[in-house]
């Protein structure tokens, strides 16, 4: 990996073939994006079948404007750096925590529940 950002790869091959593993990847980033909720399901599709449609990497460029990078730089922290990578190395991007989202769903359909409930026994 040459450590540039994706869209790089592709815009310097322009007249490149779009391999299955080219699809791949990109059928993954875009799904990413989606879950994160980056891109709404419209676009997520509409980004999706481009992926399938192209036959040449220039027509992959524009599907990944506005995604955000896969690779962030990893700067010095004081006390070492925690990722285990070099200061200036590209490491993947690490998913957000979901935990908040677990304890969102949880109180929603315990309060659900007991508005229900009340509704019962009222």
């Amino acid at each position: 990996m040459s450590g540039l950002p994706v869209e790089y790869e592709y815009a310097n091959n322009p007249s490149g073939n779009v391999s299955a593993n080219d699809r791949d990847n990109l059928s993954a980033r875009l799904a990413d994006a989606f879950a994160a909720g980056d891109l709404g399901m419209e676009e997520y599709q509409g980004r999706l079948q481009a992926v399938f449609d192209a036959t040449t990497k220039a027509e992959l460029v524009p599907i990944l404007e506005g995604l955000p990078g896969r690779y962030r730089s990893v700067q010095p922290v004081l006390g070492g750096d925690q990722s285990g990578a070099r200061p200036g190395e590209l490491t993947p991007l690490r998913p957000a925590p979901r935990g908040l989202m677990k304890v969102g769903a949880a109180t929603l359909g315990v309060l659900v529940g007991l508005i229900i409930l009340l509704i019962i026994l009222l």
